[in-house]
Order: structure tokens, then sequence, then C-alpha cells
């Protein structure tokens, strides 16, 4: 069993900060947990507009404070986004989230981050995975 956190989190390898300043993710579970996926609290800013591009990720992402709207530039379609949505980016799909109030977000990707990534200038995390053997596995 695993139990954390984000308060436990914060300040840690665990917490990563856009270089920009846009957001804050905190990595609650990562691929070195050897669950099969990670999990995040993501903190996006009230005006920052943000290019997304999960070329090597399926992303399931759940907002549960904030405003704002979701671009599929996939599609050119555009999805309004507050408190109690959900998407889901299985096709990996090119996307901006434009905020207008703060959000916060509870996001899962699998194949599981690492912890160290962040997005390339194409809005990308690349594929980093853990070495077998390097999982950690706890037991009661």
């Amino acid at each position: 069993m695993i139990v954390r956190t984000t308060e436990e989190i914060t300040g840690t390898d665990r917490e990563v900060a856009d270089p920009k300043g846009n957001w804050v993710s905190k990595r609650i579970v990562l691929g070195g947990d050897g669950v099969g996926f990670s999990f995040h609290e993501t903190t996006i800013a009230a005006g920052s507009v943000n290019e997304f591009h999960y070329a090597n990720h399926v992303e399931a992402v759940w907002l549960v404070e904030g405003k704002g709207t979701l671009l599929d530039r996939e599609t050119g379609e555009t999805y309004p986004l507050s408190a109690g949505s959900m998407y889901l980016l299985d096709g990996h799909e090119r996307h901006t989230v434009t905020v207008e109030e703060q959000m916060r977000m509870l996001c899962v990707f699998n194949p599981p981050v690492v912890g160290t990534e962040v997005h390339d200038e194409n809005g990308v995390y690349p594929l980093v995975t853990v070495p077998a053997g390097d999982a950690k596995h706890r037991a009661d």
C-alpha cells in the first residue's frame, strides 16, 4: 500500500514546475511505484495559454477547480472546461488549454511518467521508462 499527501510532495523532486511559470505538477504516483500508471495534481495559472501534445502517453484529466477552454488542435473543436469536466486524450491529440480561472486538475498517464519529464518545445513529454527491477513495490 502507498499513502502520500500533496503536502509531503510539495518542495520535493515530485513537484515539477513549468519553466515558463504556467503550471505546477505534483506527481503523486510515478513509474517507479510499479503500478502501470502515474497520477498527478496539476495547477495551471489563470490567464495562461498552454499548448500540449502527449505523443507518447494517454492522459485522462478531471478538472476539480477552475474554468477555461480546451481546443483540440487536430479538429479545431473547442470545449468549455469547469469543475467536474473530464477529458481523455486517447488519440494523442495536440491540444491547447486556455485558463480563465486557475485550474486544478487530477491527471492519470499511461504509460506512467517517471517524474522528471517536462514538456519540450512541442508540448510533448519524452517517453522515459523505469528500468526493470527499479520499480518499488510495497507489501503490508
